[in-house]
């Protein structure tokens, strides 16, 4: 196990009838609020109408920036900073999923910084300040309710990638299960498929003395695929709601992930094929990281037959560690088809067209993973593999 620092300073706020801590939140950074929200969802379900009847108890200055996208855009972060430097906003209120809290994390720095926030995405700069963000969850899936992590999509450039900084953790979020109950099912099994994919980049990690961190990892994805198949045809279900959105944010708020460094190549080599083709980051997922796995099953053959056996109970007799792991990855493969998840690029109406585009995207900054390194002829590969 790796020395580590932890540091998480989010309040996390959580369970049914939690909204009405809006009144005792919100004042305590000032009147003025961005309220930060997507395509309209929460007025259909009538969210909206919620958040604001609690604004206006306290008498909030409220802003509105609506139509965040699902891969949230640079034009948009810009368009939140001119609001908050031309309404003098005191605090960013995200209400969605985590494409509006990663954009409302990106707002939040660049109303600080006197450049362009893209500069920080780029590794030109780092943030130094940034406006207090709190956070109304409505879809369990990214895990940015409770870290300092965020993704945006530059739409000129066609690139998409991740940045973070410790200015960047809400200072509070907001989790009612039953504001995920009208997530349609396509969306909550994205979701379910982002949180698993999060876990599993944390457990393909190379330090060792990890027992509990790997338990942890493996508790995380059993309960995934215990819940999932009730979800998806239970959709109101509260307690199934529930405990996917805490899933959700312990896959990916650090407490699971101390004193080692996960892989993350998977979401790098999606992040370029959702930055060209906009197409959700949960289905892209499903269909790379099988693929990924196949790919580098030969760096640790004992890590993936300690995933086989602990989280999809694979029979180890009479085989050997690579022959177990191919088949948790196949284990893992059926389960997402079972949950109707994609399998292949094609269900996407994507080609061998933009591969190379896609790797050089995803190469930009140099050879990238943690469990091991790939270059852009191992992600040229893997693309080819997932068509």
């Amino acid at each position: 196990m790796r020395n580590f620092d932890f540091y998480n300073p989010t309040k996390l706020i959580f369970g049914q009838g939690t909204l009405e801590a809006l009144r005792t939140e919100v004042p305590k950074y000032g009147k003025n609020v961005l309220l930060m929200y997507g395509g309209g969802s929460i007025k259909r379900s009538g969210l909206y109408d919620k958040v604001m009847a609690e604004l206006s108890a306290i008498d909030a200055v409220v802003t509105e920036l609506s139509g965040v996208e699902p891969n949230p855009r640079l034009s948009t972060v810009h368009k939140g900073v001119e609001l908050c430097h031309e309404h003098n906003i005191d605090l960013i209120l995200a209400v969605g999923g985590g494409s509006v809290l990663d954009c409302a994390k990106a707002v939040a720095v660049g109303a600080k910084y006197e450049g362009d926030m893209w500069d920080f995405v780029e590794r030109k700069a780092a943030a130094q300040d940034a406006l207090p963000l709190g956070t109304v969850l409505t879809m369990a899936a990214t895990g940015s309710e409770m870290n300092s992590g965020s993704v945006i999509t530059n739409e000129v450039t066609k690139e998409k990638m991740g940045w973070g900084s410790i200015h960047a953790f809400p200072a509070f979020s907001i989790l009612d299960p039953e504001n995920t109950f009208t997530l349609p099912r396509d969306q909550t099994v994205y979701g379910m498929v982002d949180i698993m994919s999060h876990v599993l980049e944390h457990y393909f990690h190379n330090d060792t003395n990890t027992p509990v961190q790997d338990g942890f990892c493996e508790t995380l994805l059993r309960t995934v695929i215990e819940t999932a198949p009730k979800l998806i045809e239970d959709l109101n279900n509260y307690e199934l709601r529930e405990t996917i959105m805490y899933c959700g944010t312990m896959a990916l708020n650090g407490m699971v992930s101390m004193g080692f460094a996960g892989d993350w190549a998977t979401h790098n080599i999606e992040h370029a094929v959702s930055a060209v083709y906009d197409i959700p980051h949960g289905g892209g997922l499903a269909i790379l990281f099988p693929q990924w796995m196949k790919y580098n099953i030969d760096t640790d053959p004992a890590r993936f037959r300690k995933l086989a056996v602990n989280v999809f109970g694979v029979d180890p007799a009479g085989k050997n560690d690579k022959e177990i792991g191919l088949e948790g990855i196949a284990a893992l493969r059926s389960f997402w088809d079972s949950i109707g998840a994609p399998k292949t690029l094609a269900d996407y109406d994507i080609d061998d067209s933009e591969i190379g585009s896609m790797a050089d995207k995803a190469v930009r900054f140099g050879p990238f993973g943690n469990f091991r390194k790939l270059d852009r002829e191992d992600v040229v590969e893997i693309y080819k593999m997932a068509l």
